[in-house]
């Protein structure tokens, strides 16, 4: 199955975050059959990740099986491939297996490839790994970069805000406490915080995504939670020290993923940039040094024309095994 074929088989099974399991068997069936020792690490009932060796691992490829909602299958023109995954992080995957074949055939031993659940929400596939590690020196993660290795990716700073009323008839307002009200004051003090700008990775970004609450116009609202995220460009801990004064008793709130800055380094011959996204990386740190690079567009992840150009797939497979192979050799120099 050639690299674009891999790409389309990939993208035409729904893998939407909690239901990977087709994906992850088919995934390590395939590298059995490259000739790989190939298994699956168990996560959760019925998810697995897919971890697969051609001797002891010095550098991991790795990548995220997961997609978004909603599903929607492959279909390609002469330029791209597109679908559900095509480049969040399914193109990815093909391109690093096309990699990890062609290094096998050529040779090269003491490597892996590691493929995760759970990225698009909370990292499980990865923390779960991460409690597993099989001493790997480094590991390259596979995001949508435009083939550009990342020095510098945002933190990730995801919090609810929960509001608690008492119901009333809506003729009687004094009879009850709306929480919804009390949930927008809360917000719109929040949305009044200066963020901190970072001289490498630029400003922090603040999205309240989801608002929910209330049960009919006629009845005084006894719940409201809002969901918001937070691009961060430095320690969290003064960001959340702020937003737990300016709720105070107020409201309740809920930390649900609080994920670092990472700084990474430049590696020679490959060009770089800094990214507003958060990865699987911060939460496999017992993988080796960590590094980023992938084909596709973020512009177009998470939208209904997410696609990734087949001229970029052919350039990352090709980077992927020029990078395993500089990695190798930078640890034999540093081992000497």
């Amino acid at each position: 199955m050639d690299l674009f074929e891999l790409t389309k088989s990939l993208v035409n099974m729904a893998s939407v975050t909690g239901h990977e399991k087709a994906c992850a068997e088919f995934v390590k069936g395939h590298l059995a059959h490259l000739g790989f020792q190939a298994e699956l690490m168990p996560v959760s009932r019925d998810r697995s990740n897919v971890f697969a060796t051609w001797g002891k691992p010095d550098v991991v490829l790795s990548t995220h099986m997961d997609t978004v909602p909603p599903f929607f299958p492959a279909h390609e023109d002469a330029e791209h491939i597109y679908g559900r995954g095509s480049c969040d992080a399914k193109g990815i995957l093909a391109a690093q297996v096309t990699a990890a074949e062609r290094l096998k055939n050529d040779g090269v031993e003491d490597f892996a490839l590691l493929f995760l659940v759970g990225e698009e929400t909370v990292s499980d596939g990865a923390r779960e790994a991460n409690l597993h590690p099989r001493g790997s020196r480094y590991i390259i993660n596979g995001e949508p970069t435009e083939n550009k290795l990342v020095i510098g990716s945002k933190g990730n700073l995801r919090i609810d805000v929960r509001a608690r009323g008492k119901m009333a008839h809506s003729a009687y307002p004094r009879l009850g406490v709306n929480a919804i009200d009390k949930l927008l004051d809360v917000l719109e003090e929040i949305r009044k915080i200066s963020l901190p700008v970072s001289p490498v990775l630029g400003p922090s970004t603040m999205n309240i995504g989801v608002i929910t609450g209330g049960r009919a116009a006629n009845v005084i609202p006894d719940e409201a939670v809002a969901q918001i995220l937070i691009r961060i460009v430095e320690n969290s801990e003064p960001l959340r020290r702020k937003i737990t004064e300016i709720i105070g008793d107020r409201c309740e709130l809920v930390i649900v993923r609080d994920t670092p800055v990472l700084l990474m380094e430049k590696l020679e011959g490959y060009e770089t940039d800094v990214v507003a996204f958060t990865t699987d990386l911060p939460s496999l740190t017992n993988w080796g040094r960590p590094l980023l690079l992938g084909p596709g567009s973020i512009s177009t992840a998470h939208t209904e024309r997410e696609c990734v150009r087949k001229s970029d797939l052919t350039a990352a497979a090709d980077l992927y095994y020029r990078m395993v192979r500089d990695l190798k050799k930078q640890n034999a120099a540093s081992c000497q």
